[in-house]
């Protein structure tokens, strides 16, 4: 039986809003149908941390509500806003 893999938020940055590492349950919030919505987060290789304000890359989007996230390439990184 074939799963239909949303991919709408595959590729897209987020910026994380609450703490995401191995053992919790990370927030981030992304661009998602118009506007910003936030998402739970989980680090894609299951050992990263990132911080609150950290940009991280959606590797994995797990309908409805969950993203597994990774390290943004220094290719996409915007430094600071502005």
């Amino acid at each position: 039986m074939h799963k239909n893999v949303d991919r709408s938020l595959t590729g897209k940055i987020g910026r994380v809003t609450g703490r995401v590492g191995p053992g919790t349950l990370g927030e981030v919030m992304l661009p998602y149908l118009g506007g910003t919505n936030a998402f739970y987060a989980h680090p894609f290789d299951k050992t990263s941390t990132f911080a609150v304000g950290d940009e991280v890359l959606v590797i994995y989007f797990e309908p409805p509500q969950t993203v597994y996230v990774d390290e943004l390439p220094d290719v996409l990184r915007h430094g600071h806003d502005g």
